[in-house]
């Protein structure tokens, strides 16, 4: 059973910054494989949603790498997820293993 998938606010933007980061530092192909290495996640996730590792924030918050730089936090509900942010994962962890 496929759940299904929402974005928050807070996801799209993020989500929008990084394509087009990738799209003008390395061409839109490498954006594209972007954005359907994403694509290709959040469907593994609506099928699967625990196979990722819990945050540490919560149980239900998981955590994706999706490459090497992107990560993207989501939200397993009984009947939907919710794609709650991207991270950089250049940046500062939030949470600790």
């Amino acid at each position: 059973m496929s759940l299904d998938i929402y974005y928050t606010p807070r996801a799209k933007q993020p989500l929008v910054t990084i394509y087009s980061f990738i799209n003008t530092r390395f061409g839109i192909s490498e954006a594209d494989k972007f954005v359907a290495k994403a694509e290709k996640t959040i469907n593994l996730i609506s099928d699967h949603p625990y196979m990722f590792r819990s945050s540490g924030i919560s149980d239900n918050v998981r955590v994706a790498f999706i490459t090497k730089q992107p990560s993207m936090f989501y939200y397993v509900a009984e009947n939907k997820i919710d794609i709650l942010f991207f991270w950089d994962n250049r940046q500062e962890p939030l949470y600790q293993s």
